[in-house]
């Protein structure tokens, strides 16, 4: 047989098996997919990396993904280890948002955002107000009340210091007369802990996103005093902080990004994947159940959103006196 029908008979084997084993290679890396939920199990951090990995996979953008929780500090230590470990992973993503953004604001790290790679934003959610079902307290003018008596009696739980949670506090306090920093604030390391000492009764008021919160509002086991949206909840009889005299509202995001040294063409890949799997059926129905705001942004966009969140949650720190 001659050398060129060789060639035309070897092309149609040879470019089946590379596609193949191109194919397996690709199909590899997305076996290895890791997440990361800079928290403790439980939170609005975990509910968002397992939402998006599920999410992925029924994209078709993932193989199986792998999760790893690291609470504390608001996301910062698991930010820290994110970036020394996971450098150059072009599979690897960690869920961040407002919480570490005010955590980097108040604590100064030494590993920030700026050092790991913006992918997207992904939903933006609004914060509960939550009694245990047995407390005397029936509305937020309640705690007000108690909170002008005696600032120190009313104790808040919610998350890190710094995160939205604190400053919602520290808002309410400073718009009904109270000197923020006679606050009595509880940090916990994640929804989890916190909903765990509200249900203890541990902490007078505890505040957490309502997607954390509902199945125990709606379970009888809290009861929801208010929330920090402009306007009501869909489907959600909460009433806002504003019905009842308080004029603070306030909203936390959630996003991803990449670790350090991933390439311009891996971003874009990645971005890609993670825009894909928001358009997906069990990520709008995940949407729909947290009563969260599809708010998805990315590229430079996304960078310079992330700038004027932190510019922002500084001046309100400052404000208020918590920095």
């Amino acid at each position: 047989m001659r050398r060129s029908a060789l060639k035309r008979l070897a092309l149609p084997i040879a470019l089946p098996i590379a596609l193949a084993l191109f194919g397996a290679t690709a199909a590899q890396a997305a076996e290895n997919f890791k997440i990361m939920a800079p928290a403790n199990p439980g939170g609005g951090y975990d509910q968002a990396a397992r939402g998006l990995g599920k999410a992925m996979q029924e994209a078709g953008v993932a193989g199986s993904v792998t999760y790893e929780n690291k609470g504390g500090a608001g996301g910062t230590i698991g930010l820290a280890q994110f970036v020394n470990a996971s450098k150059g992973d072009p599979n690897a993503l960690i869920v961040v948002g407002a919480v570490m953004v005010g955590a980097i604001v108040q604590n100064k790290p030494p590993v920030t955002l700026t050092q790991a790679t913006p992918i997207a934003r992904l939903m933006a959610e609004y914060n509960a107000f939550v009694v245990p079902a047995n407390s005397p307290i029936k509305t937020m003018k309640d705690v007000v009340e108690q909170m002008k008596k005696d600032p120190a009696s009313v104790k808040w739980g919610g998350g890190s210091k710094g995160s939205v949670d604190h400053v919602s506090v520290a808002m309410i306090a400073r718009d009904v007369g109270v000197d923020p920093t006679k606050v009595n604030y509880v940090p916990f390391k994640g929804g989890g802990e916190a909903t765990a000492a509200i249900l203890g009764g541990h902490v007078t008021v505890g505040t957490s996103g309502w997607g954390e919160l509902q199945e125990f509002v709606q379970s009888g086991k809290l009861r929801a005093i208010a929330i920090t949206a402009p306007a009501r909840l869909k489907g959600v009889n909460v009433p806002t902080l504003k019905e009842q005299g308080v004029n603070v509202e306030i909203g936390n995001w959630r996003g991803v990004y990449a670790p350090p040294g991933v390439s311009p063409e891996q971003r874009k890949a990645l971005t890609d994947a993670v825009v894909k799997a928001t358009k997906s059926k069990s990520w709008t129905e995940l949407l729909e159940k947290n009563s969260w705001t599809p708010v998805v942004m990315t590229g430079p966009d996304f960078d310079k959103f992330v700038d004027g969140s932190h510019a922002e949650l500084r001046a309100l720190m400052y404000k208020l006196g918590m920095l």
